[in-house]
């Protein structure tokens, strides 16, 4: 025994009993091998949101069906609400449409696009939406700005993607109020 605790062959030996542990761990424990991107339902967010809005809210008709949603934030800050809703793309980029009546609307904007240059224009669907670009965190944006509220839409996702989800906007319709029974 002398011997497999000595000098070379000891070293060898040891070395080849961490390397099986390791295989022998590799082995046993469970790994996958598919994508996960998490999904979430947006739905409560999005009803929230057309109530509570005091502008028209938009959101996507129908995605392409190989763009998961994978995040949806709404909030009401002294009755300033903003709705962020993002996906993962077929590209497996990210995109994301954000929308706000913050005052004043360019610091919203500029927050959101991570700039405050505008970089041209692009026509989609017959509206003009203003490009923004920040070349060093690799991100695009399409800008809208209102005389209520701004829509912005922004990720890494290339123009085309970007384009594909600001032509699945649309505006949501307010809730009606219940009618109130009438005594008589």
């Amino acid at each position: 025994m002398g011997r497999f605790t000595q000098g070379f062959f000891g070293y060898a030996f040891a070395l080849l009993v961490c390397l099986a542990g390791v295989g022998l761990f590799l082995l046993v424990t469970p790994q996958s091998r598919t994508e996960h991107i998490p999904r979430v339902q947006y739905g409560i967010d999005q009803a929230n949101a057309v109530r509570a809005a005091p502008y028209e809210v938009v959101a996507p008709r129908q995605v392409p069906a190989d763009w998961v949603p994978n995040s949806s934030r709404l909030t009401q800050d002294g009755g300033v609400v903003t709705w962020r809703l993002g996906f993962a793309t077929g590209e497996r980029e990210h995109a994301m449409v954000a929308q706000s009546d913050e005052r004043p609307v360019a610091g919203f904007v500029n927050r959101m696009t991570n700039t405050d240059k505008p970089g041209g224009s692009r026509q989609i669907d017959g509206v003009t939406w203003e490009e923004r670009v920040r070349p060093d965190k690799n991100q695009r944006s399409l800008v809208r700005v209102l005389p209520d509220h701004a829509v912005v839409v922004t990720g890494t996702a290339g123009w085309e993607e970007l384009s594909a989800l600001v032509r699945t906007l649309t505006p949501q319709p307010s809730p009606q109020p219940s009618p109130t029974p009438v005594s008589g």
